[in-house]
């Protein structure tokens, strides 16, 4: 296939991704402002801290839908690159009549993995909010929880497991050349699959949400480019072990100030 007509043929995939993690983004913006305006005011001058609300079902999709919504705004750059591999497999498998899968079927097994994670992270905020460990800006009450998080997250970026999700994520072609199944129950397995690979990687970052603030958009923003940098840039490995270094001593400190 030429150069040319490669690029034509994942332009429309490229554009569907961009298109998506923008819609993402504006609605993490809308989302952080309404947050940011609520007025806590009354409570803050009588010395009260708010009690925690009970849950119901809307409740709990709404929190579902934040997080699966920054869980697809913060992974899906990293995870366009091998999307994009699939398109380029699947057209050039119609061209020789093997059949066709359309991509949102690959990109799907990633969105179940993305809301799986959105699962547990919605009833770690509702354990964590009923326990009062939980602010109204959605931040870990205390600095020794907070270092904790920090500290696991550094440590984290050293593991065995770590690089070796973060090699299938590295190696888009590789991952298909090996792993590739026909069909679209196929499609979706592999997707799942990379998913999973994906959220191996960086689940514990996600964690970091909850020290810093789910909404906190600048880190939000920043664990976005990190796991970015490492999947895409060459020297991304370095880059996140240089980023464990500094998670692990910041943690690190914040037990420190916690304990004394």
């Amino acid at each position: 296939m030429p150069a040319g007509l490669l690029r034509r043929d994942r332009a429309p995939v490229l554009l569907a991704l961009l298109g998506a993690a923008a819609i993402a983004w504006l609605y993490l913006l809308v989302a952080a402002r309404r947050m940011a305006a609520m007025d806590m005011g009354d409570m803050a001058a009588m010395g009260m801290a708010p009690a925690p609300p009970a849950w119901d079902v809307a409740d709990f999709a709404l929190t579902f839908a934040m997080w699966w919504v920054m869980m697809l705004g913060m992974m899906l750059p990293g995870a366009a690159p091998m999307i994009l591999t699939f398109a380029t497999i699947a057209r050039r498998q119609r061209e020789r009549g093997q059949g066709f899968v359309p991509t949102f079927v690959f990109a799907g097994g990633y969105l179940l993995v993305w809301g799986t994670f959105s699962i547990a992270a919605t009833l770690l905020q509702w354990a964590l909010g009923r326990a009062a460990l939980l602010s109204p800006m959605l931040q870990t009450t205390g600095a020794v929880i907070g270092g904790l998080l920090f500290l696991l997250a550094g440590l984290y970026q050293f593991s065995p497991v770590k690089y070796a999700c973060l090699r299938h994520c590295r190696s888009p072609f590789a991952f298909l050349l090996t792993q590739w199944r026909d069909g679209w129950d196929g499609a979706l397995r592999m997707g799942w699959r990379h998913g999973l690979y994906c959220l191996g990687c960086c689940w514990v970052l996600m964690l970091l949400l909850f020290a810093v603030g789910a909404m906190n958009l600048v880190w939000v923003a920043a664990i976005a480019a990190l796991v970015f940098a490492e999947k895409l840039l060459p020297g991304g490995v370095w880059i996140g072990r240089t980023a464990g270094l500094a998670l692990a001593g910041f943690g690190a400190y914040l037990l420190a100030r916690g304990v004394v």
